[in-house]
């Protein structure tokens, strides 16, 4: 099979990667490798074909669509604070990004799994979430919801020509994905916390620590979106895949310094000093994953301390 990854240089993306080679198949990575890195896919050699471009570029898609088998479209601007410092360029990679992406699938009717994100749930209070609950989100203003509203217009696009031409499309929500490959540097807590502690550096809690998440083992959400892909019946569909386990950050930091043996002290600042203006916290967020067990049998099988100790040991 000749697999198409977008992203493929960025976290998830290279391990999925690392599925499909080691599984025999013929893969091709696209990146622009602003967020994506040369080192997360150095150790394929020759075992990928690396194209560096932009997904808005049609001609190019359009090629590496047609030539391609399955389309794993995991290509975005990500992170809080990419979104905030570069909202416009953020905004356009979101939208007119999988725009192309989508529309070269819908043309050549290729099988393609995108990667939405818990973000499309905005601020609703509601927990655990599942996949038709509404989506809240704060005013225009507030930037960091326009990846919300990015993700959530790239959703619509797929349903979309999933009815209008049978795009044979599957929605993969992901929650808080981390472990291996993952930069703190994009906003991304545990391998910030992670790096810290190994650092003996203190582990910085932006705002007072009460604020919870449930984690996914990178393996694991790879896992789903493989079954996925491989499984006709998710076609249409949208699904969450995330971890089991909620915590505060501030049992996060405790949980890293335990599992890490460091002796790193834990500290807060406000989210001010934290983020540029038009930031907005969520207080909790957890996944409903009912719908993903029924689908395809999966259930996650990495705890919280096997994230950290496989973060911490890269």
């Amino acid at each position: 099979m000749r697999v198409f990854i977008t992203g493929g240089a960025g976290f998830i993306g290279s391990h999925l990667a690392d599925h499909y080679v080691n599984a025999g198949h013929q893969v091709t990575l696209l990146d622009n490798f602003s967020t994506g890195s040369k080192v997360n896919i150095a150790h394929f050699d020759d075992a990928v074909t690396t194209v560096e471009g932009d997904i808005r570029n049609v001609e190019l898609i359009d090629q590496l669509t047609q030539d391609s088998d399955l389309v794993l479209h995991m290509a975005a601007a990500l992170g809080v604070n990419t979104i905030l410092e570069s909202p416009l360029e953020s905004m356009s990679t979101n939208i007119t990004g999988s725009e192309v992406v989508l529309n070269a699938a819908a043309k050549h009717n290729k099988r393609i799994i995108i990667a939405s994100t818990s973000e499309i749930y905005g601020k609703n209070t509601k927990q655990p979430l599942s996949e038709t609950d509404d989506r809240v989100v704060g005013a225009p203003q507030k930037i960091r919801w326009t990846y919300s509203d990015a993700k959530a217009i790239e959703e619509a696009m797929a349903f979309a020509l999933h009815q209008e031409k049978k795009l044979p499309v599957t929605t993969v929500r992901l929650f808080n994905t981390v472990g291996p490959r993952q930069t703190g540097h994009y906003g991304m807590v545990v391998p910030r916390f992670v790096q810290a502690a190994l650092k003996s550096e203190p582990l910085t809690i932006y705002g007072d620590g009460t604020q919870s998440r449930v984690f996914c083992h990178v393996d694991d959400a790879v896992q789903a979106i493989v079954t996925m892909a491989a499984t006709d019946l998710t076609i249409g569909d949208v699904y969450n895949v995330g971890g089991t386990g909620e915590v505060t950050i501030k049992e996060l930091a405790e949980q890293v310094l335990k599992v890490t043996g460091s002796k790193s002290s834990i500290t807060y600042t406000p989210y001010s000093d934290a983020y540029p203006a038009g930031f907005e916290d969520i207080q909790r967020r957890v996944p409903d994953i009912s719908k993903v067990k029924k689908a395809i049998s999966w259930v996650p099988t990495m705890d919280l301390n096997q994230i950290i100790s496989d973060i911490a040991s890269q």
